[in-house]
């Protein structure tokens, strides 16, 4: 959308559309991640309230090994009540934390793999709306196999898939984790481009 389809009066420059903060309301930490609400001066002048969860980041890897099959995760997620199947990935330790260096120890730690070659997918942000969270992925290449080490508190499995079989399980839904839904479409137009 340009600025020319855009509504009159919702035509603004982006300085105009930042909200800023006044004060913090409160904030509840917590170990992976913490909830903050703040109040805020609108572009009008106004005040509003805005809560949100406070994260470090995140990184993904797509792990495929060298016949193009990929090391999926096989874990249970409290949240949603379920097993799921996922990419390996893993929590940021803070702003000084790697990227590219923590999704290397991620897939070590999830998968026992270690990857001669790991490049840089796409970086997103999964929910604007109400999160700080930046996730990394990474597509992992030149694939040895090892011993998974998960953390004490993590029971994970590996499921090895190709594509086609990875993609039939997003079709019917038992894959619905969004970084694995687009890891596995950026890999696939990435193959696309380079042809």
């Amino acid at each position: 959308m340009t600025a020319k389809t855009i509504p009159g009066a919702a035509r603004r420059k982006t300085a105009e559309l930042r909200e800023t903060r006044i004060r913090t309301l409160g904030r509840l930490p917590g170990k992976a991640v913490s909830f903050r609400v703040d109040e805020v001066r609108l572009p009008d002048g106004r005040k509003a309230v805005r809560g949100y969860m406070e994260h470090a980041g995140a990184v993904a890897v797509l792990p495929v090994l060298d016949d193009g099959r990929i090391v999926f995760v096989r874990q249970h997620r409290y949240p949603v009540g379920r097993d799921t199947l996922e990419i390996p990935a893993g929590k940021l330790n803070g702003p000084g934390d790697d990227p590219a260096a923590r999704a290397r120890a991620e897939l070590r730690e999830e998968t026992g793999c270690t990857a001669r070659r790991l490049t840089r997918l796409l970086s997103f942000w999964p929910s604007t709306a109400f999160s700080t969270e930046i996730l990394h992925i990474y597509l992992a290449r030149g694939l040895r196999k090892g011993v998974p080490c998960p953390d004490e508190d993590e029971f994970v499995e590996t499921v090895i898939l190709g594509f086609r079989e990875a993609w039939a399980l997003v079709r019917s839904g038992r894959i619905k984790d969004a970084k694995t839904l687009l890891a596995l479409q950026a890999w696939k137009i990435k193959e696309l481009e380079n042809r």
